[in-house]
């Protein structure tokens, strides 16, 4: 009886123990390999110019979890009025607008999902003698973590997927089959850089 007990009730215990131990902690592991603080976003052009739109501040949010906050400088953008919607952009070989995402969301990440962060930073691009915001024209920074900094290029999506929330708020509504690779060099900011 003290065999059976061992080897049907005890010893499935101790290896479901150990593998929850286990996985908080890898979930440490990887909150500690995420550069927390403060960090400049920067959107980049093809010949490597910066241009500052804001800052995110990540913080550990416990059990793995990495929170951020994200503050763009609105200031550094200006007022376009495009489709009955004013829009903050910025202004050179293309019109570039930030399009915030709609939804509340839980503005976490880690160090191999940044898809919040992706759904956070989404843009729209236009050439200055376009009419109108064009929502199919949608930017989707593509990131990931390089030691302690985030570098992430530019590939397309359809804002139209977003103007209806999604079915479930707790999950990115892009995936990959909602994103295309674009030709990086005929755009005018491709690259983002956080550091």
């Amino acid at each position: 009886m003290a065999n059976l007990l061992n080897h049907f009730i005890l010893r499935p215990l101790m290896m479901l123990v150990l593998f929850v131990g286990l996985g908080k902690c890898l979930l440490v592991v990887a909150a500690d390999e995420f550069p927390l603080g403060n960090k400049s976003i920067y959107l980049k052009d093809n010949n490597g110019k910066e241009f500052p739109i804001g800052q995110v501040s990540f913080n550990s949010g416990g059990n793995g979890v990495i929170a951020y906050e994200l503050n763009m400088d609105t200031e550094r953008f200006k007022d376009f009025f495009l489709s009955m919607k004013e829009m903050k952009c910025l202004e050179g070989k293309e019109i570039w607008c930030f399009i915030p995402y709609p939804y509340k969301h839980s503005r976490t990440v880690s160090a191999s999902d940044l898809r919040w962060l992706e759904h956070d930073l989404l843009f729209m691009f236009k050439t200055p003698t376009e009419f109108g915001a064009n929502l199919w024209n949608g930017i989707y920074y593509d990131m990931a973590l390089e030691g302690d900094m985030i570098h992430g290029t530019a590939r397309a999506i359809d804002l139209n997927h977003i103007s209806a929330p999604p079915e479930d708020l707790a999950t990115p509504p892009y995936g990959e089959a909602d994103i295309d690779d674009l030709e990086t060099a005929t755009r005018w900011l491709p690259f983002i850089e956080i550091r």
